[in-house]
C-alpha cells in the first residue's frame, strides 16, 4: 500500500466512524465514548498525514508510533460501544475489521521502513 493509498483509507476510517458515535445515547458516559472514539479515529488520518512531514528518521519513526496508537485507541473504543451499545450490520462488521487493520499496517510498515533505514540514527 503507497502513501497515497493509506492518506485515503485513513480518511475513510474517519468519515465512516461518526455513524456508531451518533447512535450513543445522550448520556454523560454516552459523550465520554463518543469524545474520546471522535479525537481518536480523526487523529488517525491527522497524523499519517503528518508522517510525509517527518522531518528526521526518528521525527518519521515517532509519528508512524502516533499513528499506531491512535488506530488502536480507537479500536478499543469501537469494541467498547459494541459491548455497551450493540450495533449490527455490514458496515459496522468493516468498521471494527478497518479498526483492526489500520494498527497492523502501520506496525507493518514502520518495521519495513525502519528496516529500510538502519542507517538513520534512531
Amino acid at each position: 500500500m503507497n502513501e497515497n493509498e493509506m492518506k485515503a483509507r485513513t480518511k475513510a476510517f474517519a468519515i465512516r466512524v461518526p455513524k456508531p458515535i451518533a447512535a450513543l445515547p445522550e448520556t454523560r458516559p454516552g459523550r465520554i465514548v463518543a469524545n474520546q472514539l471522535g479525537r481518536a479515529e480523526t487523529s488517525v488520518g491527522a497524523n499519517y498525514r503528518a508522517v510525509g512531514r517527518a522531518k528526521s528518521a526518528a521525527d518519521m519513526a515517532a509519528k508512524l508510533s502516533i499513528v499506531e496508537e491512535e488506530a488502536d485507541e480507537s479500536a478499543v473504543w469501537l469494541e467498547l460501544i459494541s459491548e455497551v451499545e450493540p450495533m449490527s450490520g455490514a458496515k459496522t462488521t468493516a468498521l471494527h475489521k478497518e479498526a483492526g487493520e489500520l494498527p497492523a499496517i502501520v506496525v507493518a510498515s514502520r518495521q519495513m521502513w525502519l528496516r529500510s533505514n538502519r542507517k538513520s540514527k534512531l
